[in-house]
């Protein structure tokens, strides 16, 4: 049986895909991850793998980690993939999950349940075909990526360091492309600290923690640099009491994106060293990289190249991008060689017509089959 007629079924898999979509999984309900997580474990209870949960906390579901019965004793396969949504509860009144033509939609579809479930459903199929891969694998499901990883980016990269490779499943770009690069990203929290007073009385004793937050926003915006890929959006601002009082405090959160670790050395630094302008006011600034740059590197272009005549093989061309956006990889990506974007393609991550193509699902199965078994 050749690689191009090996039995994934799209119907078959989409339905699994909807079996995972209509749990819904906003990172904010761990009980409703920790579901999932239930799913998704017993999925793999017939097969030839050990399966880990890590308890959640600090308010975050439960993670998973998956690991062959084989391979162990060496680098393998890390598949990185997450189960959280950003749709909040009940979203999925208003994006049900359903089938137009090509095009099938649910909340947490194409971001990234999707690809998700081709990991495992991938992973399946390896173990039906009686095959040990050359190198093991182990596949970790997190409950916290869409805020940061912050309960699991200790597990992430400690996997990580134990991998020869990392697979990533997050949705594809523009067509099919798989990433091979991302922004790093940094978030800051500014509070001001002015002096309130009447603002017709005596507008004169106040100091205006307002009037100093814009400074800093012009400040930070003069940071914007196309063609360095440098990127600083101020996106949340509050402040003040009442309009006839001059504002005593001011508040505002910061995204930082940066192409490289040298920028982001760079900019974390201003960012963090603005200083008030205005006598008798305060400014602290708070904040650090909370993803790393992913960079190309040479072990993660060799990956990518590979996946390509691996894709080439299966009877598609398998192109590269750089995206803006952060993703577990991020973390990954500066120590083992990384590939992204290996989900579905589709369209709308985050959004009320999320969707994923259909004619996807077959192609991008096989991919990661035909990964698992080719990898060294």
């Amino acid at each position: 049986m050749t690689d191009r007629t090996h039995p994934f079924d799209a119907d078959a898999i989409l339905k699994g895909i909807r079996s995972w979509v209509e749990i819904e999984t906003p990172t904010e309900a761990p009980e409703q991850i920790n579901h999932l997580m239930t799913v998704v474990a017993d999925g793999y209870r017939s097969l030839p793998a050990t399966v880990e949960r890590i308890a959640g906390k600090d308010g975050c579901g439960d993670h998973l980690a998956v690991r062959s019965n084989w391979g162990q004793d060496k680098p393998g396969i890390l598949v990185l993939s997450h189960l959280d949504t950003v749709h909040p509860m009940g979203f999925i009144k208003r994006l049900p999950f359903r089938i137009e033509g090509d095009v099938a939609f649910g909340p947490g579809i194409y971001d990234m349940k999707g690809g998700a479930y081709l990991a495992f459903r991938a992973f399946q199929q390896v173990c039906l075909d009686c095959q040990q891969t050359p190198l093991g694998i182990t596949q970790l499901y997190v409950s916290d990526e869409e805020i940061g990883s912050p309960t699991s980016r200790a597990l992430i990269e400690a996997e990580g360091h134990k991998a020869k490779y990392v697979l990533v499943t997050e949705p594809a770009r523009d067509g099919g492309k798989v990433v091979t690069g991302r922004k790093g990203v940094a978030r800051f929290e500014v509070f001001v600290k002015g002096v309130p007073a009447h603002s017709g009385a005596k507008p004169e004793d106040g100091r205006s923690a307002i009037r100093e937050l814009g400074h800093v926003i012009l400040a930070l915006d003069a940071l914007n640099d196309v063609k360095r890929g440098v990127s600083v959006n101020v996106g949340v601002i509050r402040g003040g009491t009442k309009p006839n009082v001059i504002a005593e405090d001011a508040y505002a959160e910061v995204d930082l994106r940066v192409r490289s670790a040298a920028d982001a050395d760079e900019l974390v630094a201003k960012i963090l060293g603005l200083k008030a302008t205005t006598e008798g006011v305060s400014l602290t600034i708070t904040g650090a990289l909370n993803r790393p740059p992913y960079e190309k590197s040479n072990a993660g272009a060799a990956l990518y190249e590979h996946a390509r005549s691996v894709a080439a093989e299966l009877g598609f061309d398998l192109a590269d991008t750089y995206t803006g956006g952060g993703s577990d990889g991020n973390f990954t990506a500066p120590f083992t060689a990384t590939l992204d974007g290996l989900g579905v393609d589709g369209k709308g991550a985050h959004t009320h017509y999320e969707q994923l193509y259909v004619s996807s699902i077959v192609p991008r199965a096989r991919l990661l089959y035909r990964l698992y078994q080719t990898l060294r």
